[in-house]
């Protein structure tokens, strides 16, 4: 049983960076899944696929896989620039801005 220990990517939907601090343990699919073929659903006889563990460090998680004899591979995440204006959401409504407002 091989796992893998990463932080999540923030999501499309999100602008800031909820949810990305803490690292998630995540077991490899064993089988491959199958398409019903009367509900055209797919399926899995793998309940492991279904597990992801939440840790606050990477430490916590290695432990905890290491404790319980589980191989993993540990993914670090990429490091982000921070987009953050000088002036703000609050920029957008200057009255003392430069250029003529556009639409």
């Amino acid at each position: 049983m091989r796992a893998r220990i990463y932080q999540p990517a923030k999501t499309a939907m999100q602008s800031g960076t909820a949810k990305t601090k803490t690292w998630v343990l995540e077991f490899a699919p064993a089988s491959s899944r199958e398409v019903d073929p009367l509900m055209g659903w797919t399926s899995s006889d793998d309940t492991q696929a279904q597990v992801k563990l939440r840790f606050d460090s990477a430490e916590a998680a290695e432990a905890y896989a290491k404790a319980k004899g589980i191989d993993y591979d540990l993914v670090q995440p990429k490091a982000r620039k921070a987009i953050i204006r000088q002036r703000g959401y609050g920029e957008n409504f200057a009255t003392d801005r430069k250029g003529a407002w556009t639409h």
